[in-house]
């Protein structure tokens, strides 16, 4: 069930962090808490640091890019969906293709 506590995912999440630094998704789940919080420059951190750790997470690379796109960075949106569409996700194929020359 989605209870919608940000803030204490975010909390729980950057205790998970703190155990262990390596988890790409304890950073990919608090980037979309914060998200949710519209804390997009958090968010943004969140998911590069998760590509920093596993940058083959195509999840990252979807979600960094949904969010420059709402800051209006399409060229930077574009370029984290090729990375995602390259590692298989077909949500950032369909945006690269309508959306990205």
């Amino acid at each position: 069930k989605n209870l919608k506590d940000y803030s204490g995912a975010i909390a729980d999440y950057t205790k998970a962090i703190e155990i262990n630094p390596n988890d790409a998704a304890a950073y990919i789940n608090r980037g979309n808490s914060k998200k949710n919080l519209k804390d997009y420059s958090g968010a943004i951190a969140d998911y590069t640091k998760a590509i920093e750790l596993d940058p083959n997470h195509a999840k990252a690379y979807k979600n960094r890019g949904i969010l420059k796109e709402d800051l209006g960075d399409l060229n930077g949106a574009c370029a984290d969906w090729k990375k995602a569409a390259e590692l298989g996700d077909a949500d950032a194929a369909g945006w690269v293709a309508n959306q990205c020359n």
